[in-house]
């Protein structure tokens, strides 16, 4: 027998290497490693196909806990293989391949197109259910923040707590469920920390607002704010601004005491020349509102603008809420439009443009507590023809007086109207006993028509 040479036995040696490792290659792309799973379920040593096979025959019901408490179990499998998922199980078996073969464990998932889908937010609401029962009793963290406080921008560091969170496992619950069994390790929440994106971007929004002013402007006059003298305390917080505006309240009062109409009495000048000093009993005037004055002001800090008007931060008494008169500067705030009451002539005045337009007699509320007619500065509530207008008399019967025109000027019911019933038109009438009005002013109905159309709404009314 021929002996084999050196260089053959090494070309025989290699061949059988090169042999030997081929069929290693094919069977590992082949089979799949001894300790592997798809979705729990044991492929070691099988074909992609009777992997298929297996995952068929062995549909998982799901399970789902959190820490170790079961919360969910479902009915029925919530994954099932089908021919249509021989594809994912092969791209399974190229995923777990390895030249030399492996024992390592290894769980692979596939979610199979026949996944329901709709247990999902079902899962979510029992894990959401016990992480809420978890966290009964527990701390929550408190988020870093930054406030605007005595004129300065700070940041509040964070404080952790001992809540759990909830993030991160809708999407374990989402990748693992095709498995049947999942355990949830729910963390404790984190709280936003002092040096986060976030609380950087409140302190810079709180940062700006601090170095903004505005000019206020009331009527007539301007108010020079800084956003110190508007705001007591703010924050920024989901987008959105928080004020406190206490501190602007001081400067509400006292720009209300310098210039605010309402609840005050007027200096008035009668249509004889005489000046006299109105009660503050009536409605007619407007007064800036702090709470109002504290929105408007705070917004102008936000959008940077250089002036507001009060206008829109006023309010009013009786009918009209918003407030009357404050475009009015003339004439101490009543100006040169009105109707003038004099309750001691038993005479109106009615002025336009500082023109007296109609002068007549009238009739005015009975002198007595129950009837008599207030004394003040009203304002026209609305005007109405034709009216009836109701009521209870001296001895608690109702009435219901047909007029034409009806214009009132206070809530309880006393207006400028005609009396087509009166006959008595002397200036003691109002003085006898039932012989006045019920508080409104009677007007001939010769002139109540005139009357109507020179009064307007909000126009004010002096009585005195």
């Amino acid at each position: 027998m021929q002996k084999l040479s050196i260089k053959q036995l090494i070309i025989i040696t290699l061949g059988l290497l090169v042999l030997v490792m081929g069929l290693m290659t094919i069977h590992q792309r082949r089979y799949f490693n001894k300790n592997v799973k798809i979705d729990n379920v044991a492929v070691g040593g099988l074909t992609a196909k009777q992997a298929l096979k297996k995952l068929q025959d062995n549909p998982q019901t799901p399970k789902v806990y959190v820490n170790n408490d079961l919360v969910y179990t479902g009915k029925q499998p919530v994954a099932k293989f089908t021919q249509a998922d021989e594809e994912k199980v092969a791209n399974a078996l190229h995923r777990q391949y390895t030249f030399f073969p492996s024992n390592k464990d290894k769980n692979l998932l596939i979610k199979p197109q026949k996944f329901n889908q709709s247990v999902v937010p079902q899962v979510d609401q029992a894990v959401s259910q016990k992480v809420m029962e978890l966290n009964n009793g527990r701390k929550a963290p408190i988020n870093a923040y930054a406030v605007y406080e005595n004129g300065q921008v700070q940041v509040r560091p964070a404080v952790g707590g001992t809540q759990y969170s909830l993030d991160g496992l809708h999407n374990q619950v989402e990748k693992e469920l095709v498995q049947g069994e999942v355990k949830l390790k729910p963390i404790y929440k984190a709280p936003l920390s002092a040096k986060s994106k976030t609380v950087q971007n409140e302190k810079t929004k709180l940062e700006q607002i601090a170095k903004r002013d505005v000019t206020y402007q009331v009527q007539g006059k301007k108010y020079h704010l800084t956003s110190a003298d508007i705001i007591t305390r703010a924050t920024y917080q989901d987008g959105k601004y928080h004020f406190n505006t206490k501190v602007l309240g001081t400067k509400i009062d006292e720009i209300n005491n310098q210039q605010a109409t309402l609840g005050k009495p007027f200096e008035f000048k009668t249509h004889s020349g005489s000046v006299i000093k109105t009660t503050a009993a009536g409605s007619y005037g407007w007064k800036i509102s702090k709470k109002q004055a504290g929105k408007t002001l705070t917004n102008a800090l936000i959008e940077n603008k250089q002036t507001v008007n009060a206008k829109n931060d006023i309010y009013g008494k009786g009918y009209n809420q918003q407030g009357t008169g404050y475009n009015t500067t003339s004439n101490n705030g009543i100006g040169d439009t009105y109707a003038e009451v004099s309750l001691a002539d038993q005479h109106a005045w009615f002025y336009k443009n500082g023109k007296c337009v109609l002068s007549t007699d009238i009739v005015s509320g009975t002198n007595n507590k129950d009837n008599e007619t207030p004394k003040g500065v009203w304002y026209i509530m609305y005007q109405q023809t034709p009216s009836v207008l109701r009521g209870l008399n001296d001895d608690g019967s109702k009435y219901a007086s047909k007029v034409q025109y009806w214009s009132p000027f206070t809530d309880s019911g006393c207006g400028f109207h005609d009396a087509s019933w009166r006959h008595d038109w002397s200036k003691q009438a109002y003085l006898a006993k039932g012989g006045g009005s019920h508080g409104c002013i009677n007007m001939h109905p010769d002139v109540a028509g005139q009357a109507f159309s020179d009064l307007h709404k909000n126009e004010p009314v002096v009585i005195y």
